[in-house]
């Protein structure tokens, strides 16, 4: 009697910290590993994120949503998104923890592909990161600034710094608070209470949003969108 060859089995390739992978692979090994909830591709290189803290994490993000939601919902015609898939190019695609971006039919310079990604640079990305000693302060930094994201803030939470920068002339300038306020040029109105967003007092920091919200600078960018 003939016996029947065994089977092969193939194990699926997994996705790993420090992979080198290209990010076609990079999609197609996440897309098989649904037990992970988030991995980014910079640079080239994977980076699958480890277990959420409350404190250095959970909270100050979603303090972030909350400031970044309240002027959504004031200007019609950008959008927030909360840990959303970005491609950037074809060695990055990262997940930032929140981004704003103008609509495209408004003149936004990133898109929605038809598997429902972003695609292309948002206008302004936020990262939560324990310190400065963290990735978002170098290769993703470097990923950012070179496709073109205008904004980028980091809210560096164990050393208790807030840092927002700015696109210029290819380079990011970190801006300066003014009173304790900093502010986007990009998204006229998008203020921010620093001092208070740190010592957690969130009423404050959506007090001086509001602020922005209710100027003239503000209206006047909801009319062009």
């Amino acid at each position: 009697m003939v016996k029947s060859p065994t089977p092969v089995i193939t194990q699926l390739p997994i996705l790993e910290n420090g992979d080198r992978l290209s990010r076609v692979e990079f999609e197609r090994r996440y897309h098989q590993m649904p037990e992970i909830r988030k991995a980014e591709l910079i640079e080239g290189v994977v980076y699958v994120a480890s277990p959420v803290r409350v404190n250095k994490h959970g909270q100050p993000h979603g303090r972030i949503i909350t400031w970044l939601g309240t002027y959504e919902a004031a200007t019609p015609g950008i959008m927030l998104c909360d840990n959303s898939t970005v491609r950037l190019d074809f060695d990055n695609e990262p997940q930032p923890d929140a981004l704003l971006r103008i609509e495209q039919d408004k003149g936004g310079q990133s898109r929605i592909s038809e598997d429902d990604y972003i695609e292309g640079a948002p206008e302004l990305i936020v990262e939560v990161a324990a310190s400065s000693a963290s990735y978002d302060l170098y290769d993703k930094l470097r990923a950012y600034r070179r496709n073109g994201v205008k904004e980028y803030l980091v809210w560096l939470t164990q050393e208790q710094e807030f840092r927002w920068y700015v696109l210029r002339e290819g380079e990011y300038v970190q801006q300066q608070p003014d009173a304790g306020i900093l502010s986007s040029l990009v998204f006229p109105g998008l203020r921010l209470g620093v001092e208070a967003l740190l010592a957690g007092k969130m009423q404050q920091v959506l007090a001086v949003l509001q602020e922005g919200i209710d100027s003239e600078m503000h209206q006047e960018f909801v009319a062009r969108l």
